[in-house]
């Protein structure tokens, strides 16, 4: 595996794999809704973040949680821009915008955004042509259906070819509409129109979507696929959720989208160790 990977051209260089924790600035995220609306709140947390290892911090102001409802434009720049500006004012670190409205996008950019992770793979009027005019990364995800609904019968005949097979289609007409092929991360999108078995198959399957040869990032931080594997509620997921990390590590993702940050960095050391066969 390479060891760094860079957000287009001119974006920060990262290590691989590099640690993604979740700034979410909502009152109803699965996880951490309502905990940071307070803009110094979100900065303390992005502070105890980048100190415990993040080399990216991502941003959102909308819940993408199964069952959740759109939020308006104007609430979700209120909420994120300026927390991005605060971030990037203060602190040295990539900062991520998880949005799919082209007008959060160009906002968040401007506030010192590095990269735009889009739960719609840029699909949504106007996504495309906004991120291809913006010289920041982005990252493509794959979701069967859309939040409030992607959960009520999610099926696949072969999810890692399908879900390969999109990321790579989606990949292709970003290049063509003009991104930079080295812009573009993809995201299988664990949770987002999969039951259990869909999302250990993409695990499993991982080293697939690295052979296309895009940075792939994997968000499966204390989801729910957890409950059903080990019964755990949405707090008690950190061991689990730092297993599935270094799996996914080991099978060659790129980024790993994390809530807990620390714990994550020490699992992620013990993989770099045997990778490079520091073994006694």
């Amino acid at each position: 595996m390479t060891t760094e990977i860079r957000l287009g051209a001119h974006g920060p260089q990262l290590p691989v794999p590099c640690i993604m924790g979740v700034l979410n600035v909502t009152p109803d995220s699965f996880s951490d809704g309502g905990l940071f609306l307070n803009r110094d709140a979100a900065l303390a947390q992005a502070r105890r973040m980048v100190a415990d290892g993040a080399s990216i911090i991502d941003v959102g102001g909308e819940s993408t949680r199964p069952g959740s409802e759109p939020v308006g434009l104007q609430h979700e720049l209120d909420r994120v821009v300026p927390v991005i500006e605060r971030i990037c004012a203060d602190l040295d670190v990539a900062v991520s915008v998880d949005t799919s409205k082209p007008e959060v996008m160009r906002e968040a950019v401007a506030a010192g955004a590095a990269l735009i992770n889009d739960v719609y793979a840029l699909r949504r009027p106007g996504a495309l042509e906004t991120a291809a005019a913006l010289d920041v990364g982005v990252c493509l995800m794959h979701m069967q259906g859309e939040p409030r609904t992607m959960q009520s019968h999610p099926h696949y005949e072969d999810v890692v070819t399908e879900v390969t097979d999109f990321l790579v289609r989606r990949a292709a007409d970003c290049e063509a509409a003009g991104l930079d092929r080295e812009r573009i991360v993809i995201d299988p999108g664990f949770g987002f129109g999969k039951m259990v078995a869909h999302n250990l198959a993409l695990l499993a399957g991982l080293p697939r979507m690295v052979a296309t040869g895009y940075p792939v990032l994997v968000g499966l931080s204390r989801k729910s696929m957890l409950a059903a594997l080990t019964g755990r509620e949405v707090d008690e997921r950190v061991a689990g959720s730092v297993v599935l990390a270094a799996l996914a590590a080991e099978r060659g993702a790129h980024i790993i989208r994390v809530h807990d940050v620390a714990e994550t960095r020490d699992a992620l050391r013990i993989v770099a160790a045997l990778d490079r066969g520091e073994v006694v």
